[in-house]
């Protein structure tokens, strides 16, 4: 592998230092947030990002929702950039995440947000970003430079940030322990084995991504990975919206990536998996202790979403080798720049 395409593959192995060194910069930021959002809890929560950023606000809204039962919305940029339309947000909050901070549609939308009266909170890993300034609260993801174009260390620390934010929020202390075993999870997540996947991917003019609840976020970030770094076409969908019509693609060794959760949505998961494969799908389902072919290894369980985490962190491991094979750089993707300026 040429030291060009040495550069993704080390990045996303300094998440789990990443991760670490998160938990000590964002404590004080996040303690204050907590409270203030616990003396006035909003009504709802509307999120703004883009690309992998907008996978990881798909994870802060199954957080939001499930654990603080606060409905979660993603709001369009361009309402605010495009359209120039001020939304009724008074007292609620704002989430926009973002790793450079430098997009035009999301600094405007925060802008308009706050000046509606919503309390802005920037995820972003450059603080002096403009996203930054036009933010009253700003929480630093602490991940360090990243320079590859595919973003993959500031992705999972985006949503070790959010698995943050909903512990300091909602006191569910066991997250907390969660929290602290997370950065060896990760190392150990990125050192499993997905090779038996390789050949059919390498083949392959396309594929299905599935999640349900943690996983659907991964199973997204998963799709714009393997489009943006291998050239292999790729969609997402959650297992249920999957079944509504998209199942019609199926067909003779179709390959299909099933990114299991260990909640009670995995059981679910885990029938269609077997539904599909009886269609004659080539199905990878990620499962801990599995050794029937299609099984993707996973750890063993211990808290749901940090789960999921430790799942894309093994699929960022698949797509050096998988671009090899597919003689595409995954430092180098075609048409892209490391910051993407929208309005």
């Amino acid at each position: 592998m040429s030291d060009a395409r040495r550069r993704m593959a080390a990045e996303f192995r300094e998440a789990p230092e990443a991760v670490r060194r998160q938990g000590q910069i964002l404590a004080g930021p996040l303690a204050d947030l907590a409270a203030r959002l616990q003396q006035k809890p909003p009504s709802v929560v509307v999120t703004c990002a883009r690309g992998s950023s907008a996978h990881a606000a798909t994870f802060g809204k199954h957080l939001i929702e499930r654990y603080l039962g606060i409905p979660c919305a993603d709001g369009a940029p361009n309402i605010a950039s495009v359209y120039r339309r001020r939304l009724r947000l008074k007292d609620q909050l704002f989430l926009s995440i973002s790793q450079s901070g430098r997009s035009d549609d999301l600094v405007e939308s925060a802008r308009l947000a706050g000046e509606s009266g919503a309390l802005t909170v920037a995820l972003v890993n450059d603080t002096a970003s403009p996203l930054a300034k036009a933010s009253r609260i700003v929480l630093p993801l602490a991940a360090g430079d990243e320079h590859s174009v595919a973003a993959t260390k500031t992705f999972v620390v985006s949503l070790a940030a959010l698995l943050r934010l909903a512990v300091a929020w909602s006191g569910e202390a066991h997250f907390t322990r969660a929290l602290e075993r997370l950065p060896d999870r990760l190392a150990a997540a990125g050192d499993l084995d997905w090779s038996a996947a390789l050949d059919p991917l390498a083949r392959a003019g396309s594929l299905l991504a599935l999640g349900r609840g943690p996983t659907l976020a991964i199973a997204r970030e998963a799709a714009l990975k393997f489009k943006e770094t291998c050239d292999l076409p790729a969609e997402a969908f959650s297992s249920a919206e999957f079944q509504h019509g998209p199942v019609s693609l199926v067909a003779q060794h179709y390959p299909v990536l099933l990114f299991a959760p260990t909640d009670e949505a995995g059981k679910g998961l885990r029938e269609l998996a077997a539904d599909i494969h009886a269609k004659g799908a080539a199905v990878f389902i990620t499962e801990h202790g599995g050794a029937t072919p299609g099984t993707l290894p996973a750890l063993a369980p211990d808290q749901p979403e940090a789960d999921a985490i430790c799942l894309i962190q093994s699929l960022y491991a698949l797509l050096p080798p998988l671009a090899e094979r597919r003689g595409t750089n995954v430092d180098q993707p075609r048409h892209l720049r490391k910051i993407t300026i929208t309005r």
